[in-house]
């Protein structure tokens, strides 16, 4: 994956509305009190969304108050061969792949091949 732009995150930079449904990737709870979350998403100009929000002590190294948030964004042309880094099949709904393949535990996994990856991705980050 090429990171193709990172950024601070600008809600007006992206003008395009998100489109129901968004599927939760993740909601976890750690002993700790950290909480991890993770949502995906089409969004009006069919991009696909990846937004993160960790709060807790997991953001101690990246966070002054606590809360650190991510948002990843692919182009519609290269949703198809996400589908098929995914073990998708051609025309496949990413969501649906997303929900069925990459929830929970298998999130992570599902980010690191996005880091790995020839996909290219929008990063915008915020922490406050």
């Amino acid at each position: 994956m090429t990171y193709i732009r990172a950024r601070a995150m600008d809600p007006e930079a992206v003008p395009a509305k998100p489109v129901e449904p968004s599927t939760t990737l993740r909601s976890e709870s750690r002993s700790d009190g950290s909480r991890l979350n993770l949502w995906a998403y089409l969004d009006s100009a069919g991009r696909l969304h990846l937004d993160g929000q960790e709060l807790g002590p997991v953001t101690r190294s990246i966070s002054a108050d606590g809360e650190y948030e991510y948002f990843k964004m692919i182009a519609r042309d290269d949703i198809p061969r996400l589908v098929e880094l995914l073990g998708g099949e051609p025309g496949q709904d990413i969501l649906e792949l997303l929900a069925r393949d990459w929830a929970g535990e298998r999130s992570y996994r599902l980010e690191d091949i996005l880091r790995e990856g020839p996909i290219e991705v929008e990063l915008a980050t915020w922490s406050g």
